[in-house]
């Protein structure tokens, strides 16, 4: 969504601020072997972008990954009750990245077939709405990844996020559900592969 406010995104560079031009350019480039997903795409109340418009532009994605048959990488920052709602309308495969969202919601969003991202936040010492959703979300809905260059996990939190650092939030998972660290890699690369069909 922050793609509506940038004054470097392409959006505003070469579309002139036409999210709706810009959607038809790009939609050629679905057909691509490499493209598994739409996304990042989603909600964001955290910064001053117009909310008729993201909601516009999200709907918009959401239809363009139906009609492509891809699952979506879904951005939900400070918006949960319309991102959900609109979950619940479109009922999109995907995954909501670097899931922030409580336990409860957890339930329910696997439930419907989705699959959440875990991350470094996962490792923060005051996580614990994050841990305790990390704990109820179905092993084959689980996701691990790095947000990178964002949110590297303890003991690296404040510097620059790689994906070798991944291990951690691996490390951090498997103390969650009480699994070797092994069969959590195994268990996520299986749900990854399985998501985006590669």
């Amino acid at each position: 969504p922050e793609s509506l406010i940038e004054e470097d995104a392409s959006t505003a560079i070469r579309f002139g601020g036409d999210w709706r031009a810009e959607l038809d350019a790009i939609a050629p480039l679905y057909a691509h072997p490499k493209v598994v997903a739409v996304g990042e795409v989603g909600l964001d109340y955290h910064w001053p972008i117009p909310k008729e418009a993201q909601l516009a532009l999200f709907e918009a994605e959401l239809e363009v990954a139906r009609a492509q048959g891809l699952p979506v990488l879904i951005h939900d920052r400070e918006a949960h009750g319309d991102m959900y709602a609109l979950l619940k309308k479109h009922r999109p495969r995907g995954v909501l990245h670097c899931y922030s969202g409580s336990a409860d919601d957890a339930v329910w969003l696997t439930a419907q077939g989705l699959y959440l991202g875990f991350g470094g936040t996962l490792t923060f010492k005051n996580a614990r709405k994050t841990v305790e959703a990390a704990a109820v979300c179905p092993l084959d809905k689980l996701l691990l990844e790095t947000d990178c260059p964002y949110m590297a996990p303890e003991p690296f939190r404040g510097k620059e996020n790689n994906s070798a650092l991944i291990r951690y939030v691996a490390e951090k998972l498997a103390q969650v559900r009480a699994l070797p660290v092994e069969e959590i890699l195994r268990i996520t690369e299986e749900n990854a592969r399985a998501l985006f069909g590669i």
